[in-house]
């Protein structure tokens, strides 16, 4: 069935917006400040010209309400190719109820899912429409959480490591006095491959120090979030003290461009990281890859590896993706498109037009809400 473009462009016909809600596969899963049994995905499906694009962030219900009650109708009849003024319209439309959080992410799910459906109206991928700087991505195998046993952390990270990713992360401090052994632990486990650690904001400024140099006794190459994200000052103080070779890292939590070039001036990380599933879609993606640019700072994709495959091959300061177990496993459940990452790299299938995933909507309907 041919796509339907006009010279005034492609109307959308409708936009629906679902939630699903998907038990982890242990009981439950923790990291240095969390516990969560299960999660959330809202996803968007925009209907436009004849194909259907899919859009989602993993955020709570609230976004989704937010897409239904305030962006929808703003978007239907518009024309769907219009990306930059669809993405203005709806920032313009969330100004009362804040620009960060759950509008923000409500936002991100809704570009990307007119992002796959421009990809699928023209029949290219999306990486052609943004124009792909790299032919693959390079990835992490992430989880190691702190509800892990050792053993079953030690298997998890040297288990990525077989399967040819070169560089894992594990969850640090819900427990600071296991952290050493743990990464100990995990370093004897995986060889010579990089280990990173993550503490999601769980140390306070001087802890954060005193981690970062008990971490590099085991080469620990990357230290994400030693303190609370929105601590730039102590960011910054741990990125000038921790030992060389041993990068701090932290932005996940980004939902504005300006919290990016906050960050930046206040020269708080090493290495950037941004998800487009938070701060604004693959259009908010790129332009905090061009603050990198500028800044020549690099940048990590955060979590949702395969929405973020095509993307991330377009970002010029691209570092590496998130290869996030919690992600990838609901990905592959849900989605036909997804692909293991072969020598540590995640590649595109080139010829599905898109973000190349499509919904196998009878497996996630099991975890509808």
């Amino acid at each position: 069935m041919s796509a339907t473009i006009t010279r005034r462009g492609c109307p959308v016909d409708a936009l629906d917006v679902r939630t699903y809600r998907v038990p982890t596969a242990d009981p439950f899963e923790s990291d240095g400040t969390l516990t969560w049994k299960a999660t959330t995905v809202v996803l968007v499906e925009i209907h436009a010209g004849g194909r259907t694009g899919i859009g989602y962030t993993y955020a709570d219900r609230a976004a989704a309400s937010v897409i239904h009650d305030e962006l929808r109708e703003r978007l239907e009849g518009a024309d769907a190719l219009e990306i930059g003024r669809r993405f203005a319209e709806m920032q313009a439309a969330i100004r009362n109820m804040g620009r960060d959080g759950i509008a923000s992410m409500a936002i991100s799910a809704v570009d990307i899912a007119l992002w796959d459906l421009k990809g699928k109206l023209l029949d290219v991928p999306v990486c052609t429409l943004l124009g792909a700087a790299r032919e693959a991505v390079p990835v992490y195998g992430s989880g190691g959480f702190t509800s892990y046993t050792i053993d079953k952390l030690c298997e998890q990270l040297a288990g990525w490591v077989d399967a040819g990713i070169p560089r894992v992360k594990m969850k640090v401090g819900s427990d600071p006095s296991a952290d050493v052994e743990r990464v100990a632990r995990a370093r004897g486990a995986i060889g010579d491959a990089e280990l990173f650690v993550d503490a999601n904001g769980a140390y306070a400024r001087k802890e954060a120090l005193r981690f970062a140099r008990e971490f590099a006794r085991f080469d620990v190459r990357w230290f994400e979030e030693p303190v609370y994200h929105q601590d730039f000052e102590g960011l910054r103080q741990i990125r000038e003290r921790a030992p060389a070779g041993m990068q701090v890292s932290a932005g996940e939590y980004g939902y504005g461009l300006y919290h990016f070039w906050r960050m930046l001036q206040a020269q708080t990380v090493d290495c950037l990281q941004a998800d487009a599933t938070r701060c604004g879609g693959f259009s908010g993606l790129l332009a905090v890859d061009g603050l990198c640019q500028g800044a020549m700072m690099p940048l990590s994709t955060h979590c949702a590896p395969h929405l973020h495959l095509h993307v991330a091959l377009a970002c010029k300061t691209l570092r590496h993706s998130e290869y996030f177990y919690d992600h990838a496993r609901i990905e592959r459940m849900f989605f036909d498109g997804t692909s293991d990452p072969i020598d540590g790299m995640l590649e595109p299938d080139l010829s599905r037009p898109g973000i190349g995933l499509e919904l196998r909507r009878a497996d996630a309907e099991r975890y509808a809400e």
